[in-house]
């Protein structure tokens, strides 16, 4: 199993070294057009959720981005060094009454962009699975 790292600080430019990371492992990896534009929604929305709501843009703490490659599949772990969420408490973005809401949608997105998604330690770390056929 192939595994890359990279921590940034919570700034939301940072979101640019995570697109660049991004385009690296297109390439090492041989990312198809379809999966590579669900990976990049996907990651760098999860990011932007753990800069901003889980380190409330500290620039002191870090979002810690893991790639793994294996076989078929590929997984990214991001885990901030905030206080974590409960998934069952955010409201549902396609709720009438949410629906003209400008945010909300991050997780309803990136639900269905991956063909997995874990969030583990109290909403500190998700994991973002992806299948290479």
């Amino acid at each position: 199993m192939n595994s890359i790292k990279i921590s940034i600080p919570s700034l939301i430019e940072n979101i640019k070294i995570i697109e660049s990371f991004i385009d690296n492992a297109r390439e090492k990896f041989e990312i198809n057009d379809d999966i590579y534009g669900n990976i990049m929604i996907s990651v760098t929305e999860c990011i932007s959720n753990a800069i901003i709501h889980g380190n409330q843009s500290n620039k002191q703490k870090l979002v810690h981005l893991e790639l793994k490659a294996q076989d078929d599949q590929l997984q990214f772990i991001i885990e901030d060094e905030g206080e974590g969420f409960e998934i069952e408490t955010l409201p549902d973005p396609t709720a009438p009454e949410n629906i003209e809401k400008p945010g909300g949608r991050g997780i309803f997105l990136i639900k269905n962009l991956t063909d997995e998604v874990k969030f583990e330690e109290g909403g500190k770390r998700t994991v973002l699975s992806f299948y290479m056929d």
